[in-house]
């Protein structure tokens, strides 16, 4: 299945000299470029000419450094959850945190199609900007809540209003013994939770 995505992904190559050549046009093209295919919906995959290592991850880094290095509302990461994300490197959670993340934004993408049609039709642009705003604010603060409850912070968080998302019990928590037995069963508790979030980002 992974084999049969990729055949149907442009394939985009990287040279030493860090210029970017798309395989099916034949022509060299630019980060921005790239950003245009993605807000297109056209899926690539970026290769090491060198190498052949797949380099997307990197590229795709780029390009949000790119945009958020422009002034004015091309902006979208906060500070502060730049700081947040920058801490769970390293972090005994941060395997949590790519399929919540994930989970956060296949939810967001989904509702606000609905969201800015409704919001278009009723008022204007500046108050549809203002309440989608307040609507990243409730999903990141969602966010915050539930990786505190992960680390054992707080109780369950309540989902933004009109969500939609039910909300997820905590893990068991495990005693703090240094036992073998209670690291395999946190593994296995964080595990489960993993697949709960995924399976709810498919609905």
């Amino acid at each position: 299945m992974a084999e049969n995505g990729r055949a149907h992904q442009t394939v985009i190559k990287k040279y030493a000299n860090r210029r970017l050549y798309h395989t099916g046009t034949s022509t060299y093209v630019t980060l921005e470029d790239l950003a245009t295919m993605v807000q297109n919906g056209e899926d690539f995959i970026v290769y090491d000419a060198r190498s052949g290592d797949d380099i997307t991850r990197s590229v795709l880094t780029q390009i949000i450094f790119e945009q958020e290095n422009k002034a004015g509302e091309d902006n979208l990461l906060p500070v502060a959850f730049l700081r947040q994300l920058i801490r769970f490197y390293g972090d005994s959670m941060r395997t949590m945190v790519p399929s919540f993340l994930e989970f956060s934004m296949a939810n967001f993408a989904k509702d606000q199609d609905g969201l800015r049609e409704k919001m278009a039709q009723s008022f204007g642009p500046s108050v549809f900007q203002q309440a989608l705003q307040e609507q990243v604010r409730a999903n990141m603060t969602f966010f915050g809540d539930a990786m505190k409850m992960f680390t054992g912070g707080f109780g369950p968080p309540a989902p933004p209003t009109g969500s939609g998302i039910a909300p997820v019990s905590p893990p068991t928590a495990v005693p703090a013994t240094a036992g073998g037995s209670d690291l395999d069963e946190l593994k296995k508790q964080m595990a489960e939770m993993q697949a709960r979030l995924e399976s709810l980002a498919r609905k």
